[in-house]
């Protein structure tokens, strides 16, 4: 699954580190959900959907 998760971030100037304070994680996570290695649980991706404020299907996509 690839995603739109370090574009996204980077038009809002914030760093892993101030992405993952606001979704309550570590920026290992999210380094590794930027780099496809990790897939996000189905909360997570809500949540980072609602950060955002788009619909999850424009976050993530299917190969």
């Amino acid at each position: 699954m690839r995603n739109r998760l370090k574009v996204l971030r980077a038009e809002r100037d914030w760093s892993q580190g101030d992405l993952a304070e606001r979704l309550q994680v570590s920026r290992q996570s999210v380094n590794a959900i930027e780099t496809g290695k990790y897939n996000p649980s189905l909360p997570l991706a809500f949540r980072i959907a609602d950060l955002f404020g788009l619909p999850i299907e424009a976050i993530f996509l299917k190969d």
